[in-house]
């Protein structure tokens, strides 16, 4: 899709992009770097952080571009990350919200929470409130969660987030993926009239590392590998939401190919947004770090 929005630019546009070493993380972050933007590589591996930079730099030309650390299995490092990018960084105009996993067991991180649960939703949630208030003295700022239309299959039972009546590495992916979106609809909610939007995303069907997930996951993802979008074409929608002034305004909204579509009918309740944003505040505690300011 070519338009003049596509050739917008974001120079003097701060960004950070999760997950940014591979994949669809990369290719967002090349995408924004295309139009100018700083951006940060939010990275579990600084090296591999690095080595994605160096060949995104070579082929942009924007230097304008740094690795930080960010480990979202960790509540201890994203307030280490929030920390350091205020000592660095005056400003933050986007917020990609893109790092996933689908684990092959059941496994639990040192905050005590499961970890798909934890990597895909709960420590997103802990990074943007505690960057609220940068992006809000920002505004216009915008929150871009990449989801998957696999949101479609998710439940939440705010009963057993953890998964220890019931798990499955496919089930928790799914139950993640439709809590991002939940997430992304009472963001939007809470933040309306402040500059700042908050958008959901399907990338859809791409070729990444998840295919090195779990179980029959694994098996599905690999036989689809031959039909599946290569992640440039995967970072499209989360560049458009990042960047274009089509959308400036548009919020609250799950976004697939560039258009506005329907969610998981779950999304749409508002009393289950609200309830999962209060499960995952107490579960973070976002206050207690860098001041997190008041959405609501």
């Amino acid at each position: 899709m070519n338009s003049a929005a596509d050739s917008s630019s974001m120079t003097g546009r701060i960004c950070i992009v999760t997950g940014a070493n591979s994949g669809i993380g990369k290719e967002i972050v090349r995408g924004l770097a295309r139009k100018g933007a700083t951006v940060v590589l939010a990275c579990r591996s600084v090296e591999r952080g690095e080595a994605a930079r160096t060949e995104i730099e070579a082929d942009t030309g924007n230097r304008k571009l740094a690795v930080m650390e960010l480990d979202l299995a960790s509540h201890e490092s994203v307030r280490a990350f929030v920390a350091a990018f205020a000592a660095r960084y005056p400003k933050l105009h986007v917020l990609v919200n893109n790092a996933g996993i689908v684990a092959a067991k059941r496994t639990m991180t040192p905050d005590g929470i499961e970890s798909t649960f934890a990597v895909n939703h709960v420590s997103h949630f802990l990074l943007t409130n505690l960057l609220l208030p940068t992006l809000r003295a920002s505004a216009p700022s915008r929150v871009v969660i990449v989801s998957s239309e696999a949101s479609h299959g998710g439940r939440i039972d705010l009963d057993d987030l953890n998964g220890e009546r019931r798990w499955g590495g496919f089930r928790a992916y799914m139950n993640s993926k439709l809590a991002n979106v939940l997430f992304a609809f009472e963001l939007a909610r809470r933040l309306e009239g402040t500059g700042v939007t908050a958008n959901a995303l399907h990338p859809g069907g791409v070729r990444t590392n998840l295919a090195k997930g779990a179980g029959l996951f694994r098996v599905g993802m690999l036989l689809a590998w031959p039909f599946m979008l290569p992640a440039s074409k995967g970072a499209d929608t989360a560049v458009y939401l990042a960047s274009s002034p089509d959308v400036e305004e548009m919020s609250g909204k799950y976004f697939i190919r560039r258009r506005p579509a329907e969610p998981n009918p779950a999304a749409n309740d508002p009393e289950l947004a609200r309830r999962l944003w209060t499960v995952s505040e107490s579960s973070t505690e976002p206050r207690a770090g860098v001041p997190a300011g008041d959405p609501s």
